[in-house]
């Protein structure tokens, strides 16, 4: 298989998706509009970046508590060895948005989204449960409003 470029189209694509999609009744050919493309060549074009794993994911970000739900962030302290077993079984829970490591004592970090308070507690003792390893729980105190981009 050929490798594919990433090349200024994707770039552009990349940077307009994260200023948010337009309200309306057709959003991403709103978007190929503004881009000079077809809706369909957007939509393969975005699919290959997932596809090639350049994008892990397209979507909303919702504020989870106006639903009843929450998010928490989960960290673990992992031996090495067993870094990628923790990782995947930590994984294989449908409420963990995502996982990430890091250099720190505590190494793996994910983040638990449930539909309901008390489910993060149940979710956490769960993977605690299943690694064997203690979970740290932190919760989100205060929400800020970042507007996080980072251009392409």
């Amino acid at each position: 298989m050929a490798e594919r470029r990433f090349d200024d189209i994707d770039a552009r694509l990349i940077n307009r998706l994260q200023l948010g999609l337009p309200i309306c009744a057709t959003p991403y050919a709103e978007v190929a509009t503004e881009l000079g493309m077809s809706e369909a060549a957007l939509l393969a074009r975005l699919q290959r970046l997932l596809d090639d794993g350049v994008l892990s994911r397209v979507g909303p970000m919702y504020q989870i508590e106006r639903m009843g739900g929450r998010f928490c962030l989960a960290a673990i302290s992992v031996p090495r060895e067993r870094f990628d077993e923790v990782s995947a079984i930590v994984n294989a829970f449908p409420e963990v948005a995502h996982n990430y490591e890091r250099e720190h004592r505590l190494n793996m970090w994910f983040v638990v989204a449930t539909t309901t308070a008390d489910a993060t507690s149940a979710t956490l003792e769960r993977i605690e449960a299943a690694t064997g390893l203690h979970v740290y729980a932190m919760p989100k105190e205060k929400e800020f409003f970042v507007n996080l981009y980072l251009p392409a």
